[in-house]
């Protein structure tokens, strides 16, 4: 095997991996060229862990997805310090998301990230969609384009680099492509007037890297989805969008492609179709060099142009050589601490109706709907947290989808549900609740339904900083 062309393949390979420290295989392979690492929260990311990838190769591009808000990595046991794109697109303050997407930048860089796989630049026209959602800044163009544009600038002016996704728009989808392939059914007409302006806005304030969606796009392409698409990533992203940046994949074992072809087939697709990193969620030292030589073997085999890969891998190292002449910016960032923007933004999000002021504890009754496979299981809703800090006497109790609302007694009762508008059972659950109390709260962490209850407050994200917000606002 040609070590140069081995080479060119492990630079385009961005595996993550299990584990709190990096494993002798990921060792070796970044030794041997490896161009990136992924980490999620069970790596327990610090400034430790990035310090030995680093060691091997110092110009791995190390990546995450700190979204905010519902997604996140760094603060997953506590719950984000920031509300999350939905959050500020409702408080529209265009400042005050450039400030939320600087902190950060600030926080990767004190860990020593490169990259962030953020803002999620997805127009959510669909409220039906079950992984978006509030991860967008909302349902209009112009508004997403205009905080996707502050988002990049703020953690990209921090030093780290900053990546829309997930191209050409993820907002109209019924379907979570960890788990099947999604259609959008839109004209281009429509695509071009609501799902590109974002990336179009993205691209013109010069964000780093694009990361595709596993999304069939009959309009674009009938056969097949973004992500293995030549007419998506290089005609039109490319071509007629101008981005010159590092296009990199969604995480190829989602079922949306995996259902397809076996992870050496989607990665040579990807290259071919004009991505530049494949990005592997969960990696193992066989599956890594399994898609390694499936790169090699299709240059060998004519399937796939050297030049193209070449062409990709510059394109990493590109990324990487920029992050590492962003030194002083990320010194700059560090310095600018602003610990009250993500509450400010929180609280500026908050939407309410009716009005309840708890004097003493409530029994919180958390209606839970299960998230999308992109929130990390463990990461808290976070309200009845914050209101027992508040009332130290506040009880909590589950209800899963089966589940009965159990008889109420004389103390305050807060619901808290997820995209009631989603949810035909959550919604019977508030029902019967204000049925049987019509003194009970409602807070909704997702996209809210219509106002219901004594009090109805939406925050409109799930965070630390939400649950806050909406415990402040109860208790004042």
């Amino acid at each position: 095997m040609s070590r140069d062309l081995c080479r060119l393949a492990m630079t385009v390979l961005h595996p993550g991996f299990e584990g709190t420290s990096a494993p002798d295989w990921l060792r070796r392979a970044l030794g041997d060229g490896l161009g990136g690492v992924v980490l999620f929260a069970r790596n327990a990311i610090n400034a430790q862990l990035v310090g030995q990838l680093r060691a091997e190769n110092p110009a791995t591009v190390v990546a995450i997805d700190e979204e905010g808000g519902t997604v996140t990595r760094l603060e997953v046991l506590s719950g984000s310090s920031f509300p999350g794109n939905r959050a500020l697109g409702v408080a529209d303050d265009v400042d005050l998301t450039e400030r939320v997407g600087r902190q950060i930048g600030r926080m990767l860089a004190e860990v020593g990230i490169t990259l962030n796989y953020a803002p999620s630049a997805d127009v959510n026209a669909n409220p039906a969609n079950p992984v978006i959602g509030v991860r967008s800044f909302g349902p209009d163009p112009g508004l997403v384009a205009r905080h996707t544009v502050a988002y990049v600038n703020g953690v990209q002016r921090a030093g780290v680099a900053a990546c829309a996704k997930h191209f050409p728009g993820h907002g109209d989808t019924v379907a979570d492509s960890h788990l099947a392939l999604p259609t959008v059914h839109a004209s281009r007409e429509v695509l071009a007037e609501r799902d590109l302006p974002p990336f179009q806005a993205a691209i013109g304030a010069g964000v780093q890297s694009i990361m595709t969606g596993h999304l069939l796009v009959p309009a674009l392409d009938p056969a097949l989805p973004a992500t293995l698409s030549h007419t998506v990533l290089t005609e039109l992203l490319r071509g007629e969008l101008g981005f010159d940046g590092m296009v990199v994949t969604d995480a190829i074992e989602m079922q949306a492609v995996a259902a397809m072809f076996a992870p050496g087939e989607i990665a040579v697709r990807a290259l071919a179709a004009g991505a530049d990193a494949i990005c592997v969620g969960l990696c193992t030292e066989e599956s890594l060099h399994e898609i390694r030589d499936a790169i090699v073997a299709a240059v060998r085999e004519g399937n796939l142009p050297e030049e193209r890969l070449a062409e990709a891998a510059a394109r990493v190292l590109a990324l990487s050589s920029w992050y590492a002449a962003q030194g002083p910016l990320r010194e700059q960032a560090r310095a600018d601490v602003d610990p009250g923007v993500g509450l400010e933004a929180a609280r500026a999000a908050l939407t309410t109706t009716g009005a309840a002021t708890l004097e003493r504890g409530p029994l919180v009754v958390e209606v839970n709907t299960r998230h999308s496979q992109a929130v990390d299981p463990a990461t808290p809703t976070g309200v009845t947290a914050a209101l027992t800090r508040l009332l130290p006497d506040t009880a909590m109790l589950r209800l899963e989808p089966d589940g009965e609302l159990p008889a109420l007694d004389d103390r305050p009762v807060v619901l808290v549900v997820h995209d009631a508008a989603r949810h035909a059972w959550v919604r019977d659950v508030v029902a019967k609740a204000v049925a049987a109390r019509p003194d009970v709260i409602v807070v909704d962490t997702g996209i809210p339904g219509p106002p219901v209850g004594a009090a109805h407050i939406a925050t409109h994200g799930i965070s630390r900083v939400s649950a806050q917000a909406a415990a402040e606002w109860l208790t004042r």
